[in-house]
């Protein structure tokens, strides 16, 4: 019924859930949720990543350099091989993070460029990070032609008005449990906006739990309270939520 568009797996405590994934997923199954993206953050852990959810065909993998991990510059042709595996959907996650590291954004803008090249190559879509930078991740997506691949701003906190020029370029907007906070009114204006066949729903966990879970690591399973409260919010139905952002996601990743 539900997917959960953008989760890291790998990065999740499993002593919380007896050392077992299985635990994870079978929770994510029992409240709805049968598929998830497991999003990459490097390419030094991406080779264990696709190892661990191997045995689940219906979790899907990406491979990218989030701009926060920047240690080492990303090599184009070890991403370009990484990203032609047919696990890998989407290239990323990429991007742009002037509020947490505006002291890197030059190495940052050049790892962006290079996973927009390589998306447009590989022809795959992309997953956008971007924070305090909106301008630049535009620019960057016009000028590398990612309209031709699309792709997704994903736990998205920017304005409607960025949102509305990525989705000019074929992009959708995911949304995480952020929507729940309490200060996350702005937010909640955009995402009243956002039409619902360009919206995908998101836990980016292990990270960001949506109320009523807050204080508690974030699992796949949480997403189906992010996808109540967005119902609520967008009055419709949860079933009309689900079935439009599932296809949604399928139009993007499984083509």
């Amino acid at each position: 019924m539900f997917i959960d568009s953008h989760c890291h797996l790998d990065r999740l405590d499993l002593s919380l859930y007896n050392n077992d994934l299985n635990n994870v997923v079978n929770n994510a199954l029992a409240h709805g949720v049968n598929e998830m993206l497991c999003v990459s953050v490097d390419l030094a852990s991406y080779p264990a990543m696709l190892n661990t959810i191997e045995p689940y065909d219906f979790i899907h993998a990406s491979c990218g350099q989030h701009p926060l991990y920047q240690e080492e510059m990303v090599n184009p042709a070890i991403l370009e091989e990484y990203c032609r595996n047919k696990r890998v959907v989407a290239v990323g996650e990429t991007g742009l993070d002037a509020f947490y590291a505006p002291e890197t954004i030059d190495v940052q803008t050049q790892s962006f460029i290079e996973h927009v090249d390589v998306a447009t190559t590989v022809n795959k879509p992309l997953i956008i990070h971007t924070r305090d930078a909106r301008e630049q991740t535009i620019d960057i997506l016009k000028q590398g032609h990612a309209d031709r691949v699309g792709g997704v701003l994903h736990c998205f906190t920017e304005s409607y008005e960025m949102a509305k020029q990525a989705m000019d370029l074929g992009f959708y907007i995911s949304i995480s449990g952020i929507v729940t906070f309490k200060n996350a009114k702005e937010l909640r204006e955009t995402v009243s906006k956002l039409p619902l066949d360009r919206l995908l729903i998101e836990t980016d966990s292990p990270y960001l739990a949506p109320v009523p879970h807050r204080g508690k690591e974030n699992q796949p399973a949480f997403v189906k309270d992010v996808a109540e409260f967005i119902a609520d919010l967008k009055q419709v139905s949860v079933e009309e939520l689900a079935q439009q952002t599932s296809k949604n996601f399928h139009d993007l990743f499984i083509k």
